[in-house]
């Protein structure tokens, strides 16, 4: 009979102790997906969600991990956006709405979880973002005027 229970991830070839954390992080980093990163980093998930909950150190790493998966996602967006690229590698459509919707929900999140953590109240944290957001567009509308006229 053949055993149904998931395989742990091989230790051949992972680095002892703590050093999977950096490889773990990082793929979170990129990829915004805690299983992946945590095949990367050969560790079961479980280990990898135990450790966020028993170091705070690690737990800040992790959020500040998808944050910069969320900031990477935005910045993807954006130059898809800018440059007309509307479509994957794999040649399909990239899909801007659940994108936008998954960003969306991530800033809602993010906002709460800051008011929370410093004090903050969720309006003066999505005015915070706006204001952002709004310098961001700015910034875009110059580059793309810059260009425009380096184009006449």
């Amino acid at each position: 009979m053949a055993n149904s229970a998931p395989a742990r991830p091989s230790r051949k070839g992972a680095a002892p102790g703590r050093h999977w954390r950096k490889r773990f992080l990082e793929t979170l980093a990129t990829t915004s997906n805690v299983n992946r990163a945590a095949q990367e980093a050969n560790i079961p998930l479980a280990r990898a969600y135990s450790t966020r909950r028993e170091e705070p150190d690690f737990a800040r790493a992790w959020q500040a991990a998808i944050e910069d998966g969320y900031l990477n996602l935005e910045m993807e967006v954006i130059r898809r956006l800018r440059e007309g690229d509307l479509t994957t590698a794999g040649g399909d459509k990239f899909d801007f709405a659940n994108a936008i919707r998954l960003l969306a929900s991530q800033r809602d999140s993010s906002a709460r979880g800051a008011s929370q953590i410093r004090d903050v109240t969720p309006a003066e944290v999505r005015a915070s973002i706006d204001r952002k957001i709004e310098d961001i567009r700015r910034r875009i509308a110059r580059e793309k005027a810059a260009a425009e006229r380096k184009a006449e």
